[in-house]
């Protein structure tokens, strides 16, 4: 079985993972696993899910480290699991670490590690650049972060489900979605209506 993985750090509305969908099916994946969450992100359902499903001689393609992961500890735990399932691990275009039987290339293990450290150096010079320019707005007088909000700026679908809401009869979840809102932001005017 040849198995694929997408990741995006967004939901589906905000990026667009069937990029990742289509050059991971015209590579030969015969079921893809999709995942929104941070590249280093301790937790990743569906790649959990993935390697569960896999079984020896099978193979896990995807198009980057980074979408595997964006921590060296995370990637050198996908590279023991990897070895311990008998698995070949594809990374598109790039490196293929074959362990299918038995030890991996050392070669080829050393270049994914060093991989690894790149996305996640990658990940690190991302998350400091974005600190600074935040903190070069503040010394401009910007405002940094969601703007308030107030009972008044509640949207109408959210006001017309609230009550069934209140009845029990819609869960937090099902209210979100009802209403094409983000939980937090659910939570967010339910404690305004609440207070």
């Amino acid at each position: 079985m040849v198995y694929g993985y997408a990741r995006c750090s967004t939901n589906e509305s905000k990026q667009d993972i069937q990029r990742q969908v289509r050059e991971l099916k015209a590579a030969g994946a015969e079921q893809i696993f999709l995942e929104y969450e941070h590249g280093d992100s301790k937790i990743k359902e569906q790649q959990g899910l993935m390697f569960a499903s896999a079984k020896d001689g099978d193979s896990v393609i995807t198009l980057e480290v980074p979408r595997l992961a964006r921590s060296t500890q995370q990637l050198c735990e996908i590279i023991d699991l990897v070895r311990r399932k008998h698995l070949r691990l594809v990374i598109m275009g790039s490196i293929t670490l074959d362990c299918r039987n038995g030890q991996p290339d050392p070669m080829s293990e050393a270049f994914l590690q060093m991989a690894g450290v790149f996305s996640q150096l990658e990940l690190a010079m991302i998350r400091a650049r974005v600190r600074s320019g935040m903190e070069n707005a503040r010394a401009k007088g910007k405002r940094i972060g969601r703007p308030q909000i107030a009972k008044e700026d509640i949207p109408s679908v959210f006001l017309r489900h609230y009550p069934a809401y209140k009845a029990g009869r819609l869960n937090v979840s099902e209210l979100a979605r009802v209403c094409d809102l983000s939980r937090t932001t659910v939570y967010k005017y339910i404690g305004l209506l609440e207070v």
